[in-house]
């Protein structure tokens, strides 16, 4: 049973910051590739951002340079750090990893946490 446990969401003023936890636990789990995606209030789920074991990343054009991702790979956790937030950064955020290949964005598929809120408003 594999398990994604996300921490770090909240409300956060336009121009502030978050940092988004996902640890991943389950017998025998190396993911490959880490990373979030999000959805917004009728919108479908989209990439934000992905990582390799290798530490190749790969993000959406909108979060590009001021969003960054790393990961722990002994710890099988990733983080999201949020800088310059906007209020179109606003949605529901959820850990993704799969064993093999990338995260990409349109593809849904492997292991995801419950979700965390993250709300940009003032």
């Amino acid at each position: 049973q594999v398990q994604l446990v996300e921490s770090g969401g909240g409300l956060v003023q336009p121009g502030g910051s978050l940092r988004l936890s996902c640890a991943a636990s389950g017998s025998i789990f190396s993911p490959n590739a880490m990373g979030w995606y999000r959805q917004a209030p009728g919108k479908q789920r989209e990439l934000v951002a992905g990582i390799t074991s290798g530490g190749t990343t790969n993000y959406a054009d909108s979060v590009k340079g001021r969003f960054t991702i790393s990961r722990d790979n002994a710890k099988n956790t990733v983080y999201l750090q949020m800088n310059s937030l906007k209020p179109e950064d606003t949605a529901v955020y959820y850990c993704n990893a799969v064993r093999g290949g990338e995260l990409r964005d349109g593809v849904l598929r492997g292991y995801w946490g419950q979700g965390t809120q993250v709300t940009v408003s003032s």
